[in-house]
């Protein structure tokens, strides 16, 4: 996988070798019995770094592949947000709409929202609980950083906004004790919340496109996510 930044001819070779891979992994595939009595899918990558004929040659070919879901990697590794949305819409716009599109490694909160809105179904990432274990917790007000000192006297819920229990129960206060004291607890709840939220906001997403508002919902919710309380 090409870092942000990387020479065309590394990327162009990067993509072709990615390509051939897949060959081989389609090959493979075709000959292994299916496993653990589930069917076992592929779901190919796009590359091509933040060249646009790359990435316009590396979806295409996915695309010719058929498989019944489709990923986009390369991306989120230290491009600015702009080529991200940029190249992921690229992608979508040419990889089917009747099948999966993943975007790989993505990514903060106000990224999903306007990747959902670019077209992707799904994703995969660390930072929920990675940076939960640092401390960072993703809230539907906002990013806090609970090692501060100004939570040390807030006794209110980590966030109240939505149903889980590790949210509800337990207080910034508390929370940020744990974490001062080095407990391996903080990390754990820290991260509990964190994937909560993550699920709460993908379904509050689904919600919306259900209702035909996601857009209007979607502008209203990205300040508010990345508001630093």
């Amino acid at each position: 996988m090409p870092p942000a930044g990387c020479e065309y001819s590394y990327a162009l070779k990067s993509m072709e070798l990615t390509h051939r891979w897949l060959d081989r992994c389609f090959t493979r595939l075709a000959e292994t019995p299916d496993k653990y009595g589930y069917t076992q899918n592929l779901f190919p990558i796009v590359q091509g770094s933040t060249f646009k004929d790359l990435r316009t040659a590396s979806a295409e070919y996915i695309a010719s592949k058929q498989a019944p879901g489709n990923a986009i990697g390369g991306l989120s590794v230290g491009e600015p947000e702009e080529e991200l949305y940029r190249f992921t819409e690229l992608c979508c716009n040419i990889l089917p709409t009747d099948k999966p599109r993943y975007l790989m490694g993505v990514g903060t909160p106000w990224n999903i929202l306007e990747a959902i809105s670019l077209g992707v179904d799904m994703f995969d990432c660390v930072m929920p609980t990675r940076n939960g274990r640092n401390g960072m917790l993703f809230t539907a007000n906002g990013v806090i950083n609970i090692k501060n000192k100004k939570w040390a006297d807030d006794f209110s819920p980590i966030d109240d906004a939505f149903p889980c229990q590790t949210s509800n129960y337990y207080s910034r206060a508390y929370l940020r004790h744990l974490f001062v004291a080095k407990e391996l607890l903080a990390g754990q709840l820290a991260s509990l919340h964190n994937l909560a939220f993550y699920l709460w906001l993908v379904g509050q997403a689904r919600d919306h496109i259900l209702q035909g508002d996601f857009d209007s919902w979607k502008r209203q919710m990205i300040p508010r996510l990345k508001t630093r309380l």
